[in-house]
């Protein structure tokens, strides 16, 4: 059985902890029974040794499949991670979405993309990333009385993320503490309108005015500051052509949208200028969560 679920950029400026979208980058896990329990990981990760004894997946799989089956069955699984580590890519997210979907496809159980997202927020108790996790595509998400509530938009090929990955992690929890603990009502209103106009602007595909709607009082310029060149990052960005240019989650990733055919001088841009941070173009990703047997 083979299990993957995408990478997501959330918060998309104002709509923090509410908006997410799905890019073309997944973690795969295969999974096969075994007289043996065995952790194999490639890629991302694979030289950490720390995974293989103290694996959130394979913790969160033996919890739900044990109460799925009331017995314990050793399996052999096998990682092959796409998703950088700690970047505000979704790799955490990916982590939990696929451990609870593999516990319920072992043990024979079928059940809704909606009833693994709900699952999931048992882990993770916001929403913006394990929603087009889970979803793919765009998602508007809250959470009402211990259940996620969303709405998804689908995205259109001729448009591209090109993401900058720094060489160095912003901690989610730390950047946490750096945020204001009340704001003025003049930016909550400021937040709250311009997240309006991003998530009308995506279902109505009116993508010229994400630059506008997609500014933020609440939490990016903060973060930002842990990390100063990511300003730089998206000053060359909206100078080149980006419909968008935003922190992805906490950071430390970059996420930018572009029509397709402004993708490659844009990353070309960022290669020229950033020389250790690594840079992506990557498709959307309109699936979410995928299982094969």
């Amino acid at each position: 059985m083979f299990v993957s679920v995408p990478a997501t950029s959330a918060n998309l400026g104002p709509g923090f902890d509410s908006l997410g979208l799905a890019v073309d980058l997944r973690n795969q896990v295969e999974l096969v029974p075994s007289r043996f329990f065995a952790v194999s990981i490639k890629g991302e990760g694979e030289n950490n040794p720390r995974l293989k004894g103290n694996n959130l997946f394979v913790s969160i799989f033996n919890e739900h499949y044990r109460r799925l089956t009331q017995k314990r069955q050793n399996f052999k699984f096998t990682f092959y991670n796409q998703i950088p580590m700690s970047r505000g890519l979704g790799s955490s997210s990916a982590v939990i979405v696929s451990a609870i979907s593999c516990a319920h496809e072992a043990a024979g159980v079928k059940v809704s993309k909606r009833r693994i997202l709900n699952h999931a927020l048992v882990y993770e108790s916001h929403p913006d990333n394990i929603t087009p996790a889970v979803m793919g595509g765009f998602n508007a998400a809250m959470v009402e009385k211990q259940k996620v509530f969303s709405q998804q938009k689908h995205l259109p090929d001729y448009l591209k993320a090109v993401v900058v990955i720094p060489n160095k992690p912003i901690s989610t929890a730390k950047s946490r503490t750096t945020l204001p603990r009340s704001y003025s009502k003049e930016n909550a209103v400021f937040n709250l309108s311009h997240t309006a106009v991003t998530v009308g602007a995506f279902f109505n595909e009116d993508w010229e005015m994400l630059r506008l709607a997609t500014q933020d009082r609440f939490h990016q310029k903060v973060r930002m500051k842990m990390l100063p060149e990511l300003f730089a990052v998206q000053k060359i960005a909206y100078d080149n052509g980006a419909l968008m240019s935003t922190l992805s989650g906490s950071g430390s990733t970059f996420f930018n949208m572009v029509y397709d055919q402004d993708a490659e001088s844009l990353a070309q841009k960022f290669k020229a200028e950033f020389t250790d941070f690594e840079v992506k173009i990557l498709s959307f990703d309109n699936d979410g969560l995928i299982v094969e047997r």
